[in-house]
């Protein structure tokens, strides 16, 4: 129990302290007063408020009691009064040993604000549950790389996470020293991944070092089937359990596993969190900007979703096909578009395909100058799917998700570039 481990740390070395000050000034009992003051903190932190009843009182007298000693107003007693503190913590260290309701401390690690819903349905369950969890959502810093695999850019979103979910600073947070219970993460690729990367601190490898336990959830949904390569990521062999969303995706992730002889229940077919979200969103949770509600005018909504694979894949023709997607809706007056590209699209291009990267944007530029349509780069896919009426688009996990909503998919074919 991370808590726990830490609290008897403190009261050890608590009493140590008080041992040695009492056989010289009491003015070196000063450690002594902090240290009472983070145990009681800890303590009231990792215990329910019945439970902490019965130490609240003794720490308090604890600390009353060395106050007394270093104003002076003890006098004489202080003596007997810092022998009758050492027995008192010698009784709190014994107690505290024998705690077994101390709540679990578990840390999420989102990396990019867009990709929360693939954690946040399980922080959710942990921070309500106050008699037993303790969750903390500590959005990381990740950069975008240069073609050589350089630093380009840093980031850290955390201002874009929702206001109902309360962040800490990862500046900080020492994982190390916390050692909390369970992380959960969904950056499995540590320095695999040549478009992004948190900083290495927060590479599966090393969060390994940090918990007791290392729990990965993708980012992404399939549905049907993943390809091995997403399964053979380091994260997935470091994790101590990945949570996958059926049995025939975890059927998959047993089938291509590649981090030695795959531990008894390791992959866990638990469903995923982004299917949570979707199927809990109501178009009064995702209020529209008023000049998106121009835009829509009373019309029947396009989600129009671009993936990263498509234009991996067709780089040859993505561009012309892009081109003639926007031209043939931007004479659809009965229409309202909705453009949504993956989060991670530009710094794709940027890092894989400069050369497609720079005509990508000025179609983007121009598209965003002409105003007629709406494009969505905010974390919202959930207000982009429950506001549609309908999808247009790549294949991708998005499409997994809107299915869920049981509205019309229409899948974009690259060989068809005018569409009349």
């Amino acid at each position: 129990m991370a808590i726990k481990s830490r609290l008897l740390s403190k009261l050890k070395f608590t009493y140590m302290t008080t041992t040695m000050a009492a056989t010289a000034h009491p003015q070196k009992l000063r450690p002594v007063l902090h240290n009472l003051e983070e145990a009681r903190k800890l303590c009231q932190q990792g215990l329910t408020e019945s439970n902490y009843a019965k130490y609240g009182e003794v720490y308090d007298g604890l600390i009353m009691a060395i106050k007394q000693i270093l104003s002076g107003e003890a006098g004489k007693d202080a003596g007997e009064i810092v022998g009758l503190c050492k027995e008192l913590l010698e009784h709190i260290m014994a107690e505290t040993s024998k705690e077994e309701h101390f709540k679990k401390e578990i840390v999420f690690l989102p990396y990019k604000a867009s990709m929360w819903d693939s954690l946040e349905s399980v922080w959710r369950a942990a921070y309500e549950d106050k008699d037993n969890c303790l969750a903390y959502v500590v959005p990381i810093p990740y950069c975008d790389r240069n073609p050589d695999g350089t630093a380009k850019e840093w980031h850290c979103e955390r201002d874009l996470f929702p206001q109902d979910v309360p962040t800490l600073d990862w500046q900080e947070v020492d994982l190390k020293a916390m050692h909390p219970d369970v992380i959960f993460f969904h950056y499995p690729y540590d320095d695999c991944n040549r478009v992004t990367s948190p900083s290495q601190e927060y590479y599966s490898r090393n969060l390994k070092k940090y918990a007791d336990k290392l729990v990965y959830i993708p980012y992404f949904v399939t549905g049907k089937g993943v390809k091995p390569n997403f399964i053979q990521e380091p994260g997935v062999n470091n994790a101590d359990y990945v949570i996958v969303e059926n049995e025939k995706i975890k059927a998959i992730y047993e089938e291509y596993y590649s981090g030695g002889k795959l531990p008894e229940g390791k992959i866990l077919a638990l469903g995923s969190p982004k299917y949570d979200k979707v199927i809990a969103s109501r178009k009064e949770d995702y209020p529209l900007p008023e000049a998106w509600e121009r835009l829509i005018a009373g019309r029947k909504i396009i989600l129009y979703n671009t993936s990263l694979q498509a234009h991996l894949a067709h780089s040859d023709k993505i561009l012309e096909k892009l081109y003639s997607v926007l031209l043939y809706f931007k004479e659809r007056k009965d229409l309202a578009f909705w453009w949504r590209p993956h989060p991670l699209l530009e710094a794709t291009l940027d890092s894989m395909l400069p050369h497609v990267a720079s005509v990508y944007c000025e179609i983007r530029d121009a598209y965003l100058q002409e105003g007629w349509g709406i494009y969505d780069d905010t974390p919202e896919l959930e207000r982009a799917i429950v506001w549609s009426d309908a999808y247009y688009g790549d294949t991708s996990s998005v499409v997994e998700l809107y299915s869920k909503t049981g509205k019309p998919i229409m899948i974009q074919d690259m060989e068809v570039s005018n569409i009349t």
